[in-house]
């Protein structure tokens, strides 16, 4: 479906208008502009207040995965060791990237309908004693939410270990304090709760992080280490988006003006309505627990009279769009995002009462 006139997808979100007005502009070279530098600059910094770090901000061009697989190449060689913390699909596949290139890789797995357990991934990590830890923050797929990443952090430090987390579905629409956990690589994309198009990746990046990238010293495409003196080199690895960038700073100021700890509790509002609305219904959520669950997603078991198919095409035949799955969970479970633009409670039960008009 190329339009729909209701879209709860777990992203990529809708595009307010006032992001999508940084494409009417044409800008020039993004090598050669101070306009450019000064605008990531300023990005950087408002990324830093919403992940409340003081660590370094690189922000490049593409999908999020290209930073996921960033954070494993410039910091791991075959045959260094990787403990994946795994309650889903992206924390599985962290492990299955790090294989790619020849690292030795474990994971510390719980169901896909809990959240890890901090004891359990801290007795494993003792033993394994990996170079790199990762987690997701938010478990997309499963529409989970990570609680233990103070935890998890304290055990990768206490073992010499990077602590990578993936909070590409997360960051900006639930608590997030990068330094206080102890995170030294954080990934986050623009399709989310940013409600840009899938167009940029952001990373933060610490001191122990840059001093294992500038010792492995990866060059490819997704290298961090080009970044690492931008913007006051005025030198980037690429020519970078520069509408995307302007699209990106709207985004952040619309959300420092609203207020953080608002814009989380829009997340928190929209979370528990479609919850409600859920049970109202009679849909099941999956996770086990509800505390379990994710502001920025929820995910449901498909409704046992409907094939997926069918339940996706009813409702789109309605003009609702929301989320199928992956892997073990294909055909099984359905998202649907209130994350970003689609945090918001009209939106959310317009979407339930169409979900329900179905079912019925």
């Amino acid at each position: 479906m190329e339009k729909y006139k209701l879209g709860l997808i777990p992203g990529p979100v809708k595009i307010p208008d006032e992001i999508k007005s940084a494409w009417k502009n044409d800008y020039g070279s993004s090598d050669l502009e101070e306009e450019f530098f000064t605008l990531y600059r300023d990005n950087q910094s408002l990324t830093q207040n919403l992940l409340h770090t003081h660590n370094d901000i690189v922000i490049t061009s593409g999908e999020a995965m290209s930073v996921l697989w960033a954070s494993l190449k410039c910091t791991l060689r075959p045959g260094d060791k990787l403990l994946a913390v795994s309650s889903g699909i992206f924390g599985e596949g962290f492990a299955e990237m790090a294989r790619a290139i020849g690292v030795e890789s474990e994971i510390c797995a719980f169901p896909y309908d809990e959240v890890p357990d901090a004891e359990k991934v801290c007795e494993h990590a003792r033993v394994f004693r990996p170079k790199v830890i990762t987690a997701v923050h938010c478990e997309t797929p499963s529409g989970t939410l990570t609680p233990c990443l103070a935890e998890i952090g304290k055990i990768a430090h206490e073992v010499g270990a990077l602590f990578v987390v993936d909070f590409v579905s997360s960051a900006g629409g639930v608590p997030l304090n990068v330094d206080a956990f102890g995170i030294d690589i954080g990934l986050l994309g623009s399709q989310k709760v940013l409600s840009l198009p899938p167009c940029l990746s952001v990373s933060s990046v610490s001191k122990r992080a840059w001093e294992i990238i500038n010792d492995v010293n990866y060059s490819g495409y997704e290298s961090y280490i080009g970044w690492k003196n931008v913007p006051s080199s005025h030198y980037m690895p690429y020519t970078h988006d520069w509408n995307a960038m302007k699209a990106l700073n709207i985004s952040l100021k619309m959300i420092m003006n609203e207020g953080l700890d608002s814009v989380i509790k829009r997340h928190n509002e929209a979370a528990k309505l479609c919850r409600d609305l859920g049970r109202e219904i009679g849909l099941r959520l999956f996770p086990k627990s509800e505390c379990y669950s994710s502001p920025t997603v929820t995910a449901f078991y498909v409704p046992e009279k409907f094939s997926w198919p069918e339940f996706d095409g009813a409702l789109r035949e309605k003009g609702l769009a929301v989320g199928g799955n992956y892997g073990k969970l294909a055909g099984k479970v359905f998202r649907v995002g209130h994350m970003g633009s689609q945090a918001d409670c009209d939106l959310v039960r317009g979407g339930m009462n169409i979900i329900r008009e179905v079912i019925s």
